[in-house]
């Protein structure tokens, strides 16, 4: 085999096009991964629209993959032909910036964008640096496996560095793509989890998949809610909403935090005198590195936890990726480049 197919952008803006590649060869350091599946997340809007990140085009956008590695590059240990590895959002850092030589990799300086910094996993194969690079358990299906290397452990990683401890209440704000694994790893980590959505017809998904109780933002104020059950110690912020979001805040009890993980990108109003008063805080969180997505892959198994998934032909990207930013996958969208 001497070409592969791939769903490149040609230009920010431009349409998703269905192309013939010549299959790459890994240079020092990279393994060439043959895709099994890539999610298609939110974030690959910024591929597609253009974003913030300088994108050389045409671009192959993904960065929830999960494959088998095909090829080494000169260098590459202690990876092998043969095994199974995912790479998310994390693509990959210099080793020698300061945050780099604190082991803050995440921040790293020249830190690299999987799907945006180099080609991703719409397409059959895709090359991968070493460091980028997670196992992944033999348990789990492919498709099931690749958003937990984006959602997954953005939620996993946000909630295990957050101050909840076992039987605190921890209210994820979201039912979706972000929300719905937030949910499962915040009840299976100990949380009394409380689940914030809008209607009713959403409370039986949320007590299924681990919360405790339900709060129906459309017939009630969310913040008194929580506060009724004494405060929450962590709310998880998943679903993009500034002013939903900004509201939670008074939820929280004394010393509690709102942990955003999903960027709004309307205005928030917040109250910030509240804060002074009742020393709550508010905390981003960015994804994780490749091994931080090993421990997720690696807790989803113990504990039993998956995404609810929609997959699709690579053929049919464009479709799966209007169905996400529409929001009318449930909940993952994952393309399947090999069937």
């Amino acid at each position: 085999m001497t070409t592969m197919k791939a769903v490149q952008v040609p230009s920010a803006g431009g349409p998703f096009q269905l192309v013939e590649r010549p299959l790459p060869e890994p240079g020092a350091g990279q393994v060439r991964l043959k895709v099994q599946a890539c999610g298609v997340c939110h974030s690959d809007s910024m591929v597609k629209e253009g974003g913030t990140i300088p994108i050389a085009y045409p671009r192959v956008p993904g960065h929830e993959v999960i494959g088998t590695i095909d090829s080494l590059g000169p260098g590459v240990r202690p990876w092998m032909v043969g095994q199974r590895v995912g790479i998310g959002w994390h693509g990959g850092h210099c080793f020698i910036c300061l945050p780099c030589r604190r082991g803050d990799f995440l921040h790293c300086e020249h830190e690299q964008v999987t799907g945006l910094s180099f080609d991703g996993g719409y397409a059959e194969y895709m090359l991968a640096p070493q460091e980028a690079l997670e196992r992944v358990p033999d348990s789990l299906a492919a498709a099931e496996a690749a958003p937990l290397v984006c959602a997954g452990v953005t939620t996993f990683n946000a909630l295990r560095h957050s101050p909840a401890r076992p039987g605190d209440l921890v209210a994820v704000q979201g039912l979706g793509g972000l929300g719905h694994l937030g949910i499962q790893f915040a009840g299976r980590c100990g949380l009394k989890t409380v689940a914030v959505s809008r209607g009713r017809d959403k409370e039986q998904l949320a007590r299924q998949l681990g919360a405790d109780e339900y709060i129906d933002s459309a017939t009630s104020d969310p913040a008194r809610e929580l506060l009724r059950m004494g405060g929450a110690h962590v709310v998880l912020a998943t679903a993009p909403s500034g002013p939903a979001i900004g509201g939670l805040i008074e939820g929280l009890r004394p010393n509690g935090q709102l942990l955003v993980v999903a960027a709004p990108h309307d205005a928030t109003s917040l109250m910030l005198a509240s804060l002074i008063s009742t020393t709550r805080s508010i905390q981003g969180w960015a994804s994780g590195t490749a091994v931080d997505s090993e421990d997720t892959l690696n807790f989803s198994v113990l504990r039993q936890i998956r995404p609810l998934i929609e997959t699709f032909p690579l053929q049919r990207a464009q479709e799966a990726y209007e169905r996400m930013m529409t929001n009318r996958v449930r909940f993952r969208a994952v393309l399947l480049p090999h069937d």
